[in-house]
């Protein structure tokens, strides 16, 4: 069984810079799209970023410009670069494929920007 294990996360000052890591327990990550995913408090988890098997990225334009996902088939992890962060970015963020499956999810890694 798959498990996605996020880490990296932590609280920062707007303006500044996290990376998010995302270790499979498997091979998935270099067969499948990927994607990092967050949700806030009150909202709806939502996909910020996905990146397919072949390395092409996409982005939700909230995020567009500031976010990089990236992958490392070698070590089977999946990383979000995220710079320039805003307070509106706080979120617990997630990992998974790209569209998600109900049985990956994990317990996901706090971010938190102060204004």
């Amino acid at each position: 069984q798959v498990q996605l294990v996020e880490s990296g996360g932590g609280l920062v000052q707007a303006g500044g810079s996290l990376r998010l890591s995302c270790a499979a327990s498997g091979s998935i990550i270099s067969i499948v799209a990927m994607g990092w995913y967050r949700q806030a408090p009150g909202n709806q988890r939502e996909l910020v970023a996905a990146i397919t098997s072949g390395g092409s990225a996409n982005y939700a334009d909230s995020v567009k410009g500031r976010f990089t996902i990236s992958r490392d088939n070698a070590k089977n992890t999946v990383y979000l670069q995220m710079n320039s962060l805003k307070p509106e970015d706080t979120a617990v963020y997630y990992c998974n494929r790209a569209p998600s499956f109900r049985g990956y999810w994990g317990q996901g890694t706090q971010v938190t920007v102060s204004s």
